[in-house]
């Protein structure tokens, strides 16, 4: 399905991007890792999936610039990464905010910019941006988090309009809360600290908003991910599409 076509997915060592880099790569893909971890893992997840890995420091826009110089054209850009920080407003440290941004938000408008001359030039691309719900509704004292996943949907919207006859398509996916190892270790901590069972944790502070009480799958976002690349998919663009176990519909 996606033989000879080239795959960038930022903040794919771990989580959804490592999910959503494994779906492409199954699918015939050159996929290009980007990310943080333990160099002989992700060594490691290069060979099984017959990947690079590219470890540019997606909040200085000149490592982008790099990153991009040196990896080539693409034609599937996933700008994934991202980070959080819970904080009151007016405790909120502006360095938090300001790195919440550069990552959460503005990496994906260098890696957009610099992708998107070739893929006009092709006349194919895919633009896709994990999101969040939060780019759909707000939850107290993640302030920066919700400002970069509402503007993230903002800027998808805007490029699936500048892109719309060039047979390149932007889309958002909206993931609610989804199992991973950085969600499955908060829960001991949270135990302990709110003297709280694993499945009160679980179903009554993690999952309070989603309907479901079932976390999403990475593999279920990938699987998205993947539709959004295909042929089957080439009207679909500027979309927002929530996988939250109901949450968004509240």
């Amino acid at each position: 399905m996606l033989k000879e076509k080239r795959a960038l997915v930022t903040g794919s060592t771990s989580g959804i991007g490592l999910a959503i880099a494994r779906v492409l790569a199954a699918e015939g893909a050159e996929v290009i890792l980007n990310g943080l971890g333990d160099p002989d893992e992700i060594a490691a997840l290069c060979d099984e999936m017959g990947a690079t890995h590219n470890g540019a420091n997606l909040m200085n826009p000149d490592e982008i610039a790099q990153m991009m110089a040196d990896i080539g054209p693409v034609d599937i850009l996933v700008n994934n990464a991202g980070m959080q920080h819970v904080s009151p407003v007016e405790e909120f440290p502006p360095e938090k905010w300001d790195a919440i941004l550069a990552l959460n938000l503005s990496a994906a408008f260098h890696t957009t910019r610099l992708a998107v001359p070739e893929m006009k030039a092709k006349g194919w691309g895919r633009i896709i941006a994990t999101a969040s719900a939060h780019s759909l509704t707000a939850s107290p004292f993640k302030s920066a988090y919700v400002a970069a996943k509402h503007a993230m949907a903002g800027f998808t919207k805007t490029i699936a309009l500048e892109l719309a006859t060039h047979g390149v398509t932007a889309n958002c996916i909206s993931p609610g809360y989804v199992w991973t190892p950085l969600v499955e270790n908060q829960i001991p901590d949270t135990m302990a600290a709110r003297g709280m069972t694993r499945d009160q944790v679980m179903n009554d502070v993690l999952l309070a908003k989603q309907p479901t009480k079932s976390f999403v799958l990475p593999e279920d976002v990938a699987a998205l991910a993947l539709f959004l690349c295909g042929d089957a998919a080439r009207g679909i663009t500027g979309a927002n599409y929530t996988i939250d176990g109901g949450w968004t519909a509240e």
